[in-house]
């Protein structure tokens, strides 16, 4: 099972998750062999984590995917119900966001490198994984710019760099260029290079421009080959200074990472932004997508005046 989900190139983070729901679903039928079950197996395995386990309709769209994988992939496996079977409707939800007021109150509660992190994330509308997996040459001062390499989808982008954070940006660059000399010294500083780029360029991974812009405080070993090296910081330093951040400012919304990136969205269309150029940079594949953001603006729902306020009066309580 994974060996077939590196080869198709998936995240180590979907790796993870679709072993762990292979796993669940033999223990759940007794140890049996997927080969040795079918489409009522499935069901019954969808069935009981929608009615017992409670999950979420995209939790049990991932346990299909990766029950789907397994059977057409791993084991290869053809069978007229594998096209059968429903995926769970998922309910249509507007995204959270923050008013600028909130976002300000939101940073103003951070400091050290989870307030830069928060910081990047409103301020390009990056996801929390391509800011943290950032690459010191992916970073251009001169240019203000930031090249997104990889993200969803495989797609390379192009994003804004927020002229306030010039120069804390640079300083957490130099700190990264100190902490890997010493790790050169320690005879360490190898990084993690995707695909075949270590035997196109065997040095590579020991360059700095290759380094993380925020690496992790100690060299730890890669579940993928086993080899010690410093990794990216670990993205639970953020959400947990942000939801103390939160509670701090007193924000009663709910509130994470991905919270920032739909502030970014949402307050530059409220600028008066083209929805595409909006799109560009937060790398969308459809407008479709990026329209979502059109409900939430304040000319929306929330710029309308009720037909309760137009009624003489209306705002004025009953005497008691």
């Amino acid at each position: 099972m994974r060996r077939h989900l590196r080869l198709k190139h998936y995240s180590l983070r979907t790796e993870k998750a679709y072993v762990g729901w292979i796993v669940r679903y033999i223990r759940f039928h007794r140890m049996a062999h997927p080969r040795e079950m079918a489409g009522e197996q499935v069901a019954a395995f969808l069935s009981m984590l929608a009615v017992k386990g409670k999950v979420s309709a995209s939790t049990q769209n991932q346990a299909l995917s990766a029950l789907l994988f397994l059977y057409r992939e791993v084991l290869g496996t053809q069978l007229p119900w594998m096209e059968g079977v429903v995926r769970a409707k998922r309910p249509k939800r507007l995204p959270t966001v923050l008013s600028p007021q909130e976002v300000q109150r939101l940073l103003l509660a951070m400091d050290g490198r989870p307030w830069l992190l928060a910081s990047l994330l409103y301020g390009t509308g990056m996801r929390l994984m391509e800011c943290l997996r950032l690459r010191v040459q992916d970073v251009d001062l001169s240019r203000m710019e930031i090249l997104i390499r990889d993200g969803k989808g495989g797609k390379d982008r192009r994003t804004v760099l927020p002229r306030s954070l010039l120069e804390s940006l640079r300083k957490e660059m130099e700190r990264a260029r100190l902490l890997h000399q010493h790790d050169l010294l320690a005879g360490q500083g190898a990084v993690w290079l995707p695909y075949a780029l270590k035997r196109k360029y065997p040095n590579a991974d020991r360059e700095f421009g290759w380094q993380y812009v925020f690496p992790a405080e100690r060299i730890s070993v890669d579940p993928r080959d086993g080899v010690q090296r410093r990794h990216h910081v670990d993205d639970a330093v953020l959400s947990r200074a942000i939801k103390n951040a939160r509670i701090q400012v007193g924000i009663d919304k709910p509130v994470s990472a991905h919270t920032l990136r739909h502030s970014f969205a949402t307050h530059l269309l409220e600028a008066g932004h083209d929805i595409r150029t909006v799109q560009e940079l937060l790398g969308h594949k459809d407008v479709a997508t990026t329209q979502i953001y059109t409900h939430v603006l304040g000319r929306g729902a929330g710029g309308l005046l009720s037909p309760l306020d137009r009624l003489p009066g209306a705002l004025s309580p009953p005497a008691e």
